[in-house]
């Protein structure tokens, strides 16, 4: 499941912005195919009318498209889980179109092999794997729980923080990397990330489309002039803004 929406804030229609001739979504949604676990993929977006034109790449990359909620995230999820027919869910972002396709199976074979609620190679709290290559797993039953609990603007907004923020509650894993490349910046949520992200495709792509994340950061510690692009960047701010509007309504 990609989520993907045109009326981002900070980099507004960024899904849309080009590398090497096509969208950052559709590099994204070639790169999801690689994922020798998945046995589907659904883009969930919203119903709002600037993101038709995300249905329309679906429709033209023959991938189901949802449309739910633009706001409540959460909600989105469990109607296009529902939709789907799915009984495990990969929740993944569309500005991270460099993402792996040999983490998403990574993290699919453990939660597949393991007795866990949730496994990821990002939360619960910051890993080793660079932002932008985040995987998140977990069930249908969990979802649901989710859908009818979560009650904070930040745990609907931000789908599976219900999840993590309880360790006493659910079961969770989180992959690491043997060395940690956290300080790595491959999402595009700035305009200078998407300079960086379309620099990384521009240097790889035309030799090998389907290029792995140890590829990328070969490749950026070979151009120190590249990682500089978005090296200032280190703020979290659509969950700090998440987080405001949960004190604004007294949640503590």
């Amino acid at each position: 499941m990609i989520q993907a929406r045109m009326s981002s804030v900070r980099l507004p229609e960024k899904i849309m912005l080009k590398a090497c001739g096509k969208t950052l979504l559709e590099h994204l949604i070639d790169r999801v195919k690689q994922a020798k676990k998945l046995e589907k993929i659904m883009v969930a977006t919203t119903t709002n009318i600037k993101d038709n034109v995300v249905e329309q790449v679906c429709i033209d990359n023959n991938v189901e498209c949802f449309r739910g909620p633009e706001d409540d995230v959460l909600s989105r999820y469990k109607l296009a889980s529902d939709k789907a027919g799915a009984s495990i869910i990969v929740k993944l972002h569309a500005d991270s179109p460099l993402i792996d396709p040999i983490i998403i199976d990574k993290v699919i074979e453990i939660f597949l092999n393991g007795d866990f609620d949730y496994v990821s190679n990002w939360f619960p709290k910051q890993g080793t794997y660079p932002r932008g290559t985040s995987v998140e797993v977990f069930s249908s039953k969990t979802l649901e729980q989710v859908y009818n609990e979560a009650e904070r603007p930040s745990e609907r907004e931000h789908a599976s923080s219900f999840i993590w923020k309880q360790p006493h509650r659910y079961k969770l894993y989180r992959l690491d990397m043997t060395k940690n490349l956290s300080n790595y910046r491959l999402d595009v949520d700035y305009k200078e990330d998407y300079t960086l992200v379309k620099s990384v495709f521009e240097g790889l792509f035309p030799q090998n489309p389907y290029f792995t994340l140890n590829d990328i950061i070969s490749w950026l510690d070979s151009h120190p002039e590249v990682l500089k692009f978005n090296s200032h960047i280190k703020t979290d701010e659509g969950w700090s803004k998440s987080l405001e509007k949960d004190r604004k309504l007294g949640f503590e």
